[in-house]
């Protein structure tokens, strides 16, 4: 959804709550997709403080589902952004993106707010998700998830080190 800010640059301290639906079903990265479980409306408020400059606040919340870092079952991360940012539209585009080092969320008078949700998430994703503490993981042999099931399959991982030895013993057994 787009906000047309122009109407707030009739007067100084002029100041406007905006309630916007996402309207984003998925969020992109640049490697993978997750899907938003739950969305509310984001609420900004924005402030013309002179000048055609702009101070904003508001929320964002909202759910992902994200893959847990062992197991690959989705799990759902809750979040709960505070966003809160100025913005110089006398300056250019390009100067203004250069500033924020993200995409731009304002173009001409108007504010992206999916663009802004994007740039929030990005800087808000967690680096490590689990679906739980003590995640098994899955078996890197038959890809069984561990937290339900077990297998047979024989986890013994040789210690490097060793494997000059182990070559030395393959030898004499091929004699």
């Amino acid at each position: 959804m787009q906000i047309n800010l122009s109407e707030l640059f009739s007067s100084d301290g002029k100041e406007k709550t905006y309630t916007c639906n996402i309207e984003m079903e998925q969020f992109q990265t640049l490697k993978e997709v997750y899907e938003i479980a739950e969305k509310q409306p984001v609420r900004l408020t924005v402030r013309h403080t002179g000048e055609r400059k702009l101070q904003a606040d508001g929320k964002i919340r909202l759910s992902l589902l994200i893959p847990c870092d062992r197991c690959l079952s989705p799990v759902k991360v809750d979040f709960d952004l505070d966003v809160d940012f100025s913005a110089d539209l006398n300056q250019s585009e390009e100067k203004r993106a250069e500033e924020l080092d993200e995409q731009p969320y304002i173009s001409g008078n108007y504010l992206d707010v999916d663009q802004l949700v994007r740039n929030e998430l990005l800087l808000n994703l967690p680096m490590k998700v689990l679906c739980r503490d003590d995640c098994k993981g899955i078996c890197n042999r038959c890809g069984a998830n561990l937290n339900y099931e077990s297998c047979a399959c024989d986890r013994s991982t040789p210690d490097p080190r060793m494997s000059v030895i182990q070559d030395i013993f393959k030898q004499f057994k091929e004699v």
